[in-house]
């Protein structure tokens, strides 16, 4: 059989720049979503935008500006239109039969991402639910673009046969994958609960999409995640263990990049994912410090962890990508931090040394007694927790250890007013 090489498809990027966008925060979103284009296998070929009080209802851009973008379309040889702005069902009908092209938006384009990105059974399912409930209701008139080119950006997952079928087994559909993620999610809470007993220090990874929490997952725990220069590179929460000055008594979560204005449906579709956060101990936020929009992707996450009640977790900053800071010039505006490359080994010892401190500095001191016959509770000390000291009672012949454990989350709530 022979194989054929497909070309990317040629996408054009339209974005409507209301009153909410300055000039310099909306380009650098058309930037973004030019990122995200790449990152679905697409190649962006022509940026149209448009200044409006607020989206015109019909066709988003106005009817002039919609026969400019068909000219465009046309000398471009465009396959698929991307708006930056979320389009309503009829928007999105409207401007199809306008350009006659295939167009999706934003919310759209994220979830193929996602169906590209997703590899565990869970994710997968949550992947396909958004995409049936974001699709449900602009099912009408997508057969006809989605039969002529045959899939693309925007059709993986349900695909065009399903989403031409009956609505009600559509619905039948999105009722079976929520049922099957509950049952999940329950199987994931008794995980959850065992390491949470466990009394392991639990660490997560946040931060905006592509910062380097996956390369720093690798890095500081040996193993190998898929790492790549691109959005939304992790979308399964993945769990490896974490030794520091030779005790294991870590474990290090690494999650799905936020972005701005993730959409409600996506939050919710992830919900169990970034749920995984609020049992952490220690919450880390990597921040891409040679980005020029880092301020905001910061303030991007603290909103979303806010939006979550996650607030209230012990935070620390860790400044990512040092050897591409332009002019070496940095002035950090998160505390506690570090700032490291992650592909520096002197760098990432640093990191670990910051998380020691900081986890202490959130833990509970203790010091108990253990018969030399309690060996298996010793082993179980060392595993679990931050272990100061082991001294041995001559007199009365018993192990006196000194250490630190984990605060329960129910106490790290309450501390932060909860």
């Amino acid at each position: 059989m022979i194989e054929v090489e497909s070309s990317p498809e040629r996408v054009m990027l339209v974005g409507v720049q209301t009153q909410k966008y300055s000039d310099e925060h909306f380009a650098s979103l058309m930037k973004e979503l030019s990122s995200l284009t790449e990152t679905a296998g697409g190649e962006p070929v022509k940026i149209m935008t448009q200044k409006l009080t607020r989206l015109d209802t019909r066709t988003a851009v106005g009817s002039g500006k919609l026969e400019e973008i068909k000219a465009q379309v046309e000398v471009e040889e465009i396959d698929l239109v991307i708006f930056f702005n979320e389009l309503t069902p009829s928007m999105n009908r409207h401007i199809e039969e306008g350009l006659e092209v295939r167009v999706i938006d934003r919310v759209q384009l994220i979830l193929d991402i996602f169906a590209l990105r997703a590899n565990s059974r869970e994710g997968k399912l949550q992947v396909e639910l958004a995409q049936y409930e974001f699709l449900l209701p602009r099912m009408h008139g997508q057969g006809k673009y989605l039969s002529r080119l045959g899939g693309g950006i925007g059709t993986r997952g349900p695909g065009e046969t399903k989403l031409e079928t009956d609505r009600r087994y559509i619905r039948s559909l999105i009722n079976n994958i929520k049922k099957e993620l509950e049952d999940l999610d329950s199987h994931r809470e008794r995980t959850r609960i065992r390491r949470q007993s466990g009394r392991e220090f639990n660490l997560g990874l946040v931060g905006y999409t592509n910062a380097g929490k996956s390369t720093l997952l690798s890095q500081l725990t040996e193993t190998e995640t898929y790492i790549q220069d691109q959005l939304f590179a992790t979308l399964d929460p993945l769990t490896r263990k974490l030794t520091i000055n030779g005790q294991t008594a870590f474990t290090l979560t690494d999650t799905v990049g936020f972005i701005e204005e993730l959409p409600t449906q996506l939050i919710q579709a992830f919900k169990s994912t970034l749920e995984e956060m609020r049992y952490v101990d220690l919450m880390i936020h990597v921040v891409d410090a040679s980005s020029p929009e880092r301020d905001r992707h910061e303030q991007t996450v603290l909103s979303l962890l806010k939006d979550l009640n996650m607030e209230h977790i012990p935070l620390l900053t860790v400044y990512n990508k040092s050897d591409k800071i332009e002019n070496g010039n940095f002035e950090p505006t998160l505390f506690p931090n570090v700032l490291i490359s992650a592909y520096e080994p002197d760098d990432l010892e640093r990191l670990k040394q910051k998380i020691w401190e900081v986890s202490l500095e959130n833990s509970e001191k203790f010091t108990v007694e253990i018969q030399p016959e309690e060996s298996e509770l010793l082993a179980l000390y060392r595993q679990k927790t931050l272990i100061e000291s082991i001294d041995f009672n001559e007199e009365h012949q018993f192990y006196i250890l000194t250490g630190y454990r984990r605060r329960l989350v129910e106490d790290n709530r309450n501390a932060g007013g909860n």
